[in-house]
């Protein structure tokens, strides 16, 4: 819901995101290859997953980053007044 006190230059940190997915991904895989070297079998399935986890993140942080930016109302759009649970609409 749009109330008005929103920062009108605020941005979504992706690229931020992007660069720390890949370098997260970089290390999960650098731990995951040393630890299954090293014979450490726990340590190299916890990097394992994390490996797992950061490539799911990198891949939506992608997708957000093709969708491009989403039309947000200007400073001439008055905030939406809430809805205080009056008539009409599903439960009133």
């Amino acid at each position: 819901m749009r109330t008005g006190s929103e920062p009108t230059t605020a941005r979504s940190p992706l690229r931020m995101r992007f660069w720390l997915s890949l370098w997260g991904l970089i290390w999960a895989a650098g731990g995951t290859a040393a630890f299954a070297l090293a014979g450490r079998t726990g340590w190299a399935i916890a990097c394992g997953l994390l490996l797992i986890v950061v490539a799911v993140d990198l891949v939506l942080v992608l997708r957000h980053i093709r969708q491009g930016p989403h039309w947000q109302p200007g400073p001439d759009v008055p905030p939406y007044e809430p809805d205080h649970g009056g008539r009409g609409g599903r439960g009133g």
